[in-house]
């Protein structure tokens, strides 16, 4: 069994500290419905290559079952998509952590999500291509 389309617990950003450095210090920029913010710094042994987070606004979304439903589905789109982007890191020795919000104000469809999170990640990797 392939352990590629996978999202493991060392894949997802959890340290409170790197989320909020990735707040005050990362780049951003929107890609409606999502508003993404990323940090690509020199790898460090011991961590995965590439770490994930995703937060959906309470404010527009008041039940947690939409919220969790949102999270689930870009999860998703991500553990499908993300292969290309974790080998562009490791072969560049860096670590991107990523962030994603979601910032429309409806409940999508997979497949609007899905594209959207393609498009996130092919403009991750031509951050890499620049470099």
């Amino acid at each position: 069994m392939s352990k590629t389309f996978t999202l493991g617990r060392n894949e997802r950003l959890k340290s409170r500290k790197l989320i909020e450095a990735l707040f005050k210090k990362g780049k951003n920029y929107t890609l409606p419905p999502f508003k993404i913010f990323y940090i690509i710094e020199p790898s460090s042994s011991g961590q995965s290559p590439l770490q994930f987070g995703v937060g959906v606004s309470s404010r527009y979304f008041k039940k947690a079952v939409d919220r969790n439903r949102i999270k689930r589905l870009i999860k998703e789109g991500w553990r499908l998509q993300k292969g290309p982007l974790a080998e562009m890191c490791k072969t560049a020795n860096a670590s991107l952590y990523i962030f994603i919000i979601y910032t429309g104000r409806d409940v999508p469809a997979y497949a609007a999500v899905a594209d959207k999170i393609g498009e996130v990640i092919k403009r991750q990797a031509g951050l890499f291509n620049k470099k």
